[in-house]
C-alpha cells in the first residue's frame, strides 16, 4: 500500500511542479516560496483548532493534529531549517546556472537517500527492487541530459556547489522524515501543520532581509493564483508521503526513487502547456521509469 501512496505524492508532486514554473516565471523566488508556504499554514490552521473541538471527528478522518512535546518541536524546526536551507541554496544556484546543469545534480538526490537508507536503516530491497531503483534513477539522469548544450566550470563556480549542498540537504530531509514519522510516530498533519509553521518564519525573515537590503526587489513580486495551488499541492503531496512513511515496511530509499516518477507529469502535460521541445526524445526515459516504477509495485 505504502508504495501506492508514494505514486499519488508523485502525481500531486508533479502538478506541484507546474504551477510553480508559471508562478515563479518573472517573479521574485523567495515571496513566492513564503506565499506557498503561507497557503500550507492556513490549510492546516483549521485542521489544528478543530482539533481541539472536535478530536474524535479529525482522528476518525485522519487529520487530526496532535499535542506535542516541545523535544519534538524542536526535532521539526530541525526540518525546518534543513529544507528551508536546502530551498534558499537551490534557487540561489538556479539564478546564477543554466537549468539543464542544475537538473541533473538536483537528480542525484535519491543516490544520498540510497546510502543513507542502507548505512542508517538498513534498508535492504529484493532484486526486483533494486532494478527498479537503479532504472528509475538511470532514466531520470538521462532525462535531465536531453537537450544539455550549456557549459560551465565546475571547479570554480560557487554556485555548483550550493546545488549539490541543497540536493544533499534535501536528501537528508528525506531521511529524516521516516524518523519523525516511525521512530516520533508522529501522523502527517501534525507535522505537516508545524513545518510549514517555522519553515515559513524562516523564509518569512529571508525575505525580511532580502528585501530590505537589496533596493531593486522592490515591485519584484507579482501575485498569482498558482501561487496557493503550489502550497494546496505540495501540502497534498506530503500528506501522501508521509501516510506511506508510516508503514513499518516502507522503504525510503524506493519512496525516494518513485517520487522520481512526477517527471511522468512534466513530460506528458508539460510538454504541451509550456510547448516545451524534444518531447518524442523524452519518451525513452519515460518508459524507463514507467517500467522501473511496475517492477517496484509488482515486487
Amino acid at each position: 500500500m505504502w508504495m501506492y501512496l508514494g505514486l499519488l505524492a508523485a502525481l500531486f508532486l508533479g502538478l506541484h511542479n507546474l504551477c510553480k514554473k508559471h508562478a515563479v516565471q518573472g517573479n521574485d523566488a523567495f515571496s513566492v516560496l513564503l506565499g506557498t508556504l503561507i497557503t500550507g499554514f492556513l490549510l492546516f490552521l483549521p485542521l489544528f483548532f478543530g482539533s481541539k473541538y472536535y478530536p474524535e471527528e479529525l482522528q476518525a478522518l485522519e487529520l487530526f493534529v496532535s499535542d506535542i512535546s516541545l523535544k519534538t518541536h524542536g526535532f521539526i524546526i530541525i526540518k525546518s531549517m534543513i529544507m528551508a536551507s536546502s530551498w534558499v541554496l537551490a534557487y540561489q544556484a538556479l539564478k546564477h546556472l543554466p537549468i539543464t546543469i542544475v537538473t541533473p545534480i538536483r537528480s542525484a538526490g535519491p543516490f544520498f537517500t540510497f546510502i543513507g537508507a542502507i548505512l542508517i536503516y538498513q534498508e535492504r530491497p529484493n532484486f526486483l527492487q533494486w532494478i527498479g531503483f537503479f532504472l528509475i534513477i538511470f532514466s531520470v539522469f538521462l532525462y535531465s541530459k536531453i537537450g544539455k548544450k550549456e557549459g560551465i566550470n565546475f571547479k570554480n563556480n560557487k554556485w555548483i556547489f550550493a546545488i549539490i549542498g541543497a540536493t544533499f540537504l534535501g536528501a537528508s530531509s528525506g531521511l529524516y522524515d521516516k524518523f519523525l514519522i516511525q521512530s516520533l510516530a508522529l501522523n502527517p498533519p501534525t507535522l505537516q501543520f508545524w513545518f510549514c509553521t517555522y519553515t515559513m518564519l524562516i523564509i518569512g525573515m529571508v525575505v525580511l532581509i532580502t528585501r530590505s537590503t537589496n533596493p531593486n526587489l522592490k515591485g519584484s513580486f507579482k501575485w498569482r493564483w498558482t501561487i496557493p495551488m503550489v502550497g494546496i499541492l505540495l501540502q497534498t503531496a506530503d500528506y501522501f508521503y508521509f501516510k506511506a512513511l508510516q508503514d513499518p515496511d516502507a522503504l525510503i530509499m524506493l519512496l525516494s526513487a518513485i517520487k522520481r516518477s512526477q517527471i511522468l507529469i512534466a513530460v506528458v502535460v508539460g510538454g504541451f502547456i509550456f510547448k516545451e521541445h524534444n518531447k518524442r526524445k523524452k519518451l525513452v526515459p519515460l518508459a524507463g521509469i514507467m517500467l522501473g516504477v511496475f517492477l517496484i509495485l509488482y515486487s
